[in-house]
């Protein structure tokens, strides 16, 4: 009798997938009380209830710690998603993305094994996994079957917090196959990707034309329309980029030469076929050749995948200041308030406020430069979150754009990305901490004025570092930083007066206010 797995073409790389058929490992999680002592302790000035609302996210996150089971055949104890009983590709990648500040009392990284473990021959991997069984969600040729692939993204950010280039090792066939199997799969004929709205994990957009016959609400969910759609065509572009920085790393550049081609042709077709220059802005394409009129904040995966061009970047980026379009209250909404579909109580992704799409956002605007503005909007949301959890004692799932209030809908305790302002968002964009274990350096733009800081911030597989940053007068101020480190790493301490770099040697501590410039 044949299997279903029959019917796979299948890749090569599979083979080196070593999270097939990896041994279950399910000893007991750790509690949060017992946990508490190992993970990182923010430091900041008349701010208690920020600090407040960190330790909530993360009593939150270990009361959501799972193990495997014979049943679901998953290889490792996991983060669960916290909205069903089924593992999501799309929320445990940003999940991990502050969990990786909480590694040395749980591994939150491994989360993704049960997902690699469940990838097929052909390098298919679905974006929704049962728990009970360990079944997928989706035939894997579903519209709604798989995606957004970000996965090589997330990995890559748990290298330059944790170095682990073993982990890259074992992950890079896994995350390589995975981006074929799309690439076979989910393009057209001019080599541009498709996705539907579950597919882009941005449900509810109004992105797919009218399709007569159908519903037009239940088409915005499950159908692909015929469309280019821009994020999926700039996940891919970061996809293909960060693999190949992937194989620097691993010495296997000769194994994707092909990814540098797609890279080319993907970056051209956006900015030829994609870019509106009389609005400044990225739509998806339809099947004539003309372009949608939605601007989502999925357009701005591009900043990530660093595909817009220099001369265009201002005016894209002008979008976020505008107080018509992106520049809200509660910054930044996943759809632009002009649009006539724009909801106020953010009607899901009909403007409402997301972590993982506002990091992805601050990501992309750190990698062109553009600091101030990230600190700008990281601080507005993160106000936001931290007023909501006054008045509500909780996180939510996403956030209203003109009021402090959740979505609606928001699933409440969402932890869940729904915890990535209060740690990761804090650490990297409000406080200015940026860890970059790849250039053994890390990265601290001071902007705060109250003291603030970080205990036993973790940096590389073993390192811990006790950061504080005294008050100070004016931005234009130079910190005066106090730091212990436990190993060796450049502290390059950026300021709007100016900028230092101080060589941290292991098991020593240094205090720039005695020491001269």
């Amino acid at each position: 009798m044949s299997s279903i797995y029959d019917t796979h073409i299948k890749n090569r790389l599979v083979i080196d997938n070593t999270f097939r058929g990896m041994p279950r490992e399910r000893p007991a999680p750790p509690s949060f009380a017992a946990s508490k002592p190992l993970l990182p302790q923010p430091i900041w000035q008349n701010h208690p209830a920020a600090i407040d609302c960190y330790w909530r996210v993360w009593e939150l996150a270990f009361r959501n710690l799972r193990r495997p089971t014979a049943g679901n055949g998953f290889v490792a104890n996991y983060i669960d998603t916290a909205f069903n009983n089924n593992l999501f590709m799309w929320d445990s990648a940003f999940i991990l993305l502050f969990g990786r500040y909480g590694n040395r009392a749980f591994n939150f990284q491994r989360t993704l094994d049960n997902l690699y473990c469940k990838q097929h021959p052909d390098g298919f991997i679905c974006r929704e996994i049962r728990e009970l069984d360990g079944s997928d969600v989706f035939q894997r040729f579903d519209p709604a079957s798989t995606g957004p692939n970000v996965l090589p993204w997330v990995e890559w950010e748990y290298y330059l917090v944790c170095g682990d280039r073993d982990r890259l090792e074992r992950v890079f066939p896994v995350l390589t196959a995975y981006h074929q199997w799309l690439r076979h799969y989910r393009t057209w004929q001019d080599g541009s990707y498709w996705t539907s709205g579950w597919g882009c994990g941005m449900d509810n957009q109004p992105r797919v034309p009218v399709q007569p016959g159908y519903d037009d609400a239940q088409a915005a969910w499950w159908a692909h329309g015929h469309l280019s759609w821009v994020d999926a065509c700039m996940q891919q572009i970061l996809s293909a980029k960060t693999l190949l920085k992937m194989a620097e790393v691993l010495n296997r550049v000769d194994e994707v030469d092909s990814l540098r081609d797609e890279v080319a042709s993907l970056v051209s077709f956006v900015n030829e076929k994609m870019w509106d220059d009389a609005t400044a802005f990225y739509y998806d394409r339809r099947r004539d050749g003309s372009l949608g009129s939605v601007k989502t904040i999925g357009a701005y995966w591009a900043l990530l995948a660093d595909a817009v061009a220099p001369e265009r970047q201002e005016r894209f980026i002008e979008h976020l200041r505008n107080t018509a379009e992106f520049n809200r209250p509660n910054r930044v909404p996943s759809l632009s308030a002009d649009h006539p579909m724009y909801q106020a109580d953010g009607g899901y992704w009909l403007g409402g406020v997301w972590a993982p799409t506002n990091y992805m956002l601050l990501r992309g605007l750190t990698r062109l430069g553009y600091d101030a503005l990230a600190h700008e909007i990281a601080s507005n949301n993160l106000d936001n979150v931290v007023q909501l959890f006054a008045k509500t004692g909780t996180v939510w799932e996403n956030q209203a754009p003109e009021s402090v209030a959740p979505g609606n809908p928001a699933a409440r305790d969402f932890v869940g990305w729904g915890g990535l302002p209060p740690t990761a968002m804090m650490f990297e964009y409000v406080f200015g901490l940026r860890a970059d274990c790849e250039h053994a350096r890390l990265v601290w733009d001071v902007r705060l004025l109250d003291e603030h800081g970080v205990l036993q911030y973790p940096y590389g597989r073993q390192g811990v570092l006790d950061l504080r940053c005294a008050r100070r007068a004016s931005t234009r101020d130079r910190p005066v930083i106090d730091v212990k480190s436990g190993v060796d790493v450049m502290l390059r301490i950026t300021w709007e007066g100016g900028a230092e770099e101080v060589l941290l040697k292991a098991d020593t501590r240094i205090n720039t206010g005695r020491r001269p410039l």
